[in-house]
């Protein structure tokens, strides 16, 4: 390739690229789950935005390419939530999601005190388990939104380094 992907804070002029690429990138969820509705896929720019305005978003580029992001908070109780983890499906099974993933945590434990770190995926998104469980996620909950859906909570701790 002769680039390297680089991960960064997303700034204003990257919302496009982030709202095109979440949307590439949760087809394969809404057809897991046949489910066309699920709100990535749904998000308005507006929307996006006020994210960017609000959470740590970061992206992975690949030159003038956004071919990763993350989202990320810490809440009230200093739990740091992470979501809408998505990598370019050709940019996949590269360590790209396992890269992103370790620094968003980085970002969120530098914020403040965080006891630990909260993502939650689908069921049948056994990827996405197998990803986080590599990075040391353990199971917590299973909510079952609907018939077709129950959501898998993975928490884990924040390690010493991290919150160093």
């Amino acid at each position: 390739m002769g680039m390297s992907v680089i991960i960064s804070v997303a700034n204003e002029e990257d919302a496009e690229q982030i709202l095109k690429l979440q949307y590439l990138g949760y087809q394969s969820e809404a057809e897991l789950y046949g489910d066309w509705a699920i709100e990535p896929l749904t998000q308005s720019l507006e929307s996006l935005r006020a994210e960017l305005a609000e959470r740590h978003v970061l992206v992975a580029r690949l030159g003038d390419e956004v071919v990763g992001t993350v989202r990320g908070l810490v809440d009230e109780r200093g739990v740091g939530r992470i979501n809408r983890l998505v990598v370019h499906p050709r940019m996949q099974r590269h360590g790209l999601g396992g890269r992103l993933l370790e620094a968003v945590e980085r970002r969120l434990g530098g914020e403040a005190e965080v006891t630990s770190f909260e993502l939650f995926t689908g069921h049948r998104s056994l990827g996405n388990q197998r990803l986080y469980a590599r990075h040391g996620y353990q199971q917590t909950e299973v909510r079952e939104v609907s018939r077709r859906l129950s959501l898998v909570t993975m928490s884990k701790p924040v390690a010493e380094s991290v919150a160093a």
